[in-house]
């Protein structure tokens, strides 16, 4: 079974004059191992995967595959002998839509390859019934040879997962842990006390509350930048140092408050091309941040 503890990063999907940026990718999910996250995700909301076709979607999880094996890349690439030791990194990957058979499928596919599971939203926009719901994610699981992680959205999908839904589906004993975005505390403290889903924040703001309540970490987009410090922030709530850890968290908030302040990604993707790891492009109908929340995202970026 994965473990699904500590801060995971939801990849961008970097682009060069409309295409793929393989390289910038595999620097960046270098970059999130040598911060000691504890995985990725690829092909997330964050990554932008309704933009991307099936072949591009396959190459953006095969550079990150290999990307994050560790030492057995760095070997191969004959490079210094601290980054030979760079560790590997779990990749949990994305799978989305409507159409059960078709997301079947493509689990199917992905059986085949050495992932640490799988994260499937509600089905969006159709807004099926909760018995629905529980049927849909179970077929999927019983699809999948991976562990499957909830991602409760209702925002972008339509449809929440209400508490004895998601209950019902922690039975399944493929279904390990949930992306918990719907914003409910009661929710997000009755699935920790219930024990049986690893519960991670999805929302940002939120990792410092559900962490201190048991939680198990988070998926966090706003990690892209300074994730050392998404790392420590988690390392000294997990350990009990709560005035650091909350030392760590409120100097963090400008920095999650902005990632977020104009739709997802495109503060990110701005915020990491004013450092130069990435272009600033995004494929529409998503468009780049504005001119005064890049500025102030420049500004942010000089920060350590």
């Amino acid at each position: 079974m994965s473990d699904f503890s500590g801060i995971w990063i939801p990849l961008i999907t970097p682009f060069a004059d409309g295409a793929v940026d393989h390289a910038a990718l595999r620097a960046l999910v270098r970059r999130y191992a040598d911060a000691g996250v504890a995985g990725l995700v690829a092909l997330g909301t964050t990554g932008e995967p309704a933009t991307l076709d099936a072949a591009e979607q396959d190459a953006v999880l095969a550079t990150i595959l290999d990307a994050a094996r560790g030492d057995a890349e760095a070997t191969t690439n004959s490079i210094s002998k601290s980054n030979a030791q760079r560790r590997a990194l779990p990749v949990l990957v994305g799978v989305s839509g409507n159409h059960t058979a078709s997301m079947r499928a493509r689990i199917e596919q992905l059986n085949r390859l050495p992932i640490a599971g799988v994260l499937i939203a509600a089905p969006y926009y159709t807004r099926p019934a909760q018995a629905g719901i529980v049927e849909h994610f179970s077929a999927l699981a019983d699809a999948s040879a991976h562990p499957v992680v909830l991602y409760d959205i209702p925002q972008r999908t339509g449809v929440r997962l209400e508490l004895d839904t998601l209950l019902t589906l922690a039975a399944h004993p493929r279904i390990q842990a949930i992306k918990d975005c719907a914003g409910s505390l009661d929710t997000t403290l009755a699935l920790i006390r219930d024990g049986r889903l690893q519960v991670l924040a999805g929302n940002d703001l939120e990792l410092f509350t559900t962490v201190c309540a048991g939680g198990s970490g988070a998926i966090a987009a706003s990690a892209h930048w300074r994730p050392e410090r998404f790392v420590a922030l988690y390392r000294a709530l997990t350990e009990g140092r709560l005035d650091e850890g909350r030392r760590i968290f409120h100097a963090l908030v400008p920095q999650i408050q902005l990632a977020f302040a104009e739709p997802n990604p495109a503060p990110v993707k701005a915020l990491l091309a004013a450092r130069g790891w990435v272009r600033n492009e995004l494929r529409l109908p998503m468009t780049r941040a504005s001119e005064a929340l890049t500025e102030r995202l420049a500004a942010l970026g000089e920060m350590r």
